[in-house]
């Protein structure tokens, strides 16, 4: 039975995507795949990756561009993958690598090269990997963290509306909230 793999290469605008069947003794023949990084792209993926069977997939840890891509495959791909029929343990594994385990040879930058490298290298266990918690956890933490970074006991000032939209500015990735329809009413002390 095939055991197919994701390996996504991420970058701000656009996403390198291979699929491989790690099952196979043969070499390797990769599915190469280009998407953006916009909501509808990051469906489209997901939509892709189960069409495809994929049971796990690995992501390079790139700044915070990673974070809409690991929310939306938790949110469509996920799922699907571990309901469907016959799936294993491991199905619908999401994997975070340090980009420093990941590190290919000097020179010019090829994508898809990086995000083969991502798959054979989960495959053979030389990955060092990143913790990523569950949705519920993620999402306390950001909101733990406060208005303006000092806890919960934070005490507003005349300028706090600047220094916490920017605190807060990517806590719509996580919850998927529309900060245009919210209006704060009072601060916590």
């Amino acid at each position: 039975m095939a055991y197919r793999i994701a390996g996504i290469d991420v970058h701000k605008k656009k996403l390198a995507v291979v699929v491989v069947d790690v099952e196979v003794d043969d070499e390797y023949q990769f599915e190469r795949r280009w998407f953006g990084s916009n909501p509808e792209q990051l469906q489209r993926l997901a939509e892709w990756l189960i069409e495809q069977r994929v049971e796990e997939g690995v992501m390079e840890s790139t700044a915070q561009y990673w974070k809409p891509l690991w929310s939306a495959l938790e949110r469509y791909w996920k799922p699907s993958c571990q309901n469907r029929e016959g799936a294993g343990k491991m199905s619908g594994t999401l994997h975070l690598a340090q980009a420093l385990s990941n590190r290919g040879r000097r020179g010019r930058k090829k994508d898809f090269r990086d995000a083969e490298r991502l798959v054979k290298r989960l495959v053979s266990q030389e990955l060092i990997l990143s913790f990523v918690p569950d949705t519920q956890q993620r999402l306390w933490r950001t909101h733990a963290q406060g208005i303006n970074g000092r806890g919960t006991k934070s005490v507003c000032r005349i300028n706090w509306r600047p220094c916490w939209k920017k605190r807060i500015s990517n806590y719509p990735v996580w919850s998927r909230i529309c900060w245009g329809s919210v209006r704060v009413v009072c601060c916590m002390r």
